[in-house]
């Protein structure tokens, strides 16, 4: 059994995060026919919409669900309620 050809080939590709505009160069089995020339080398391209430099996760600009949410309404609006009543001995 041959199995010198069972592994992909793989080779460094530059994916672009257009949205924050910034590139990272990686090592990848992907096949494409775009190129970019960064720092005078060429590499396969591929754009992709999110990345580490623009995704609100990583980027620590993330929306917090604060109090004014749908369980702080909730909270807010029942907190001198309690379904339990308690019995005096």
């Amino acid at each position: 059994m041959n199995t010198s050809n069972i592994h992909p080939d793989y080779h460094m590709v530059a994916f672009h995060g257009t949205a924050a505009d910034s590139y990272f160069i990686v090592v990848s089995t992907i096949k494409i026919s775009h190129t970019v020339k960064i720092d005078g080398n060429i590499y396969p391209y591929v754009p992709i919409d999110e990345s580490s430099n623009s995704y609100p996760f990583y980027t620590g600009k993330q929306k917090t669900i604060a109090k004014d949410g749908s369980v702080g309404q909730f909270n807010r609006r029942f907190k001198g309620l309690s379904t339990v009543k308690k019995e005096k001995v």
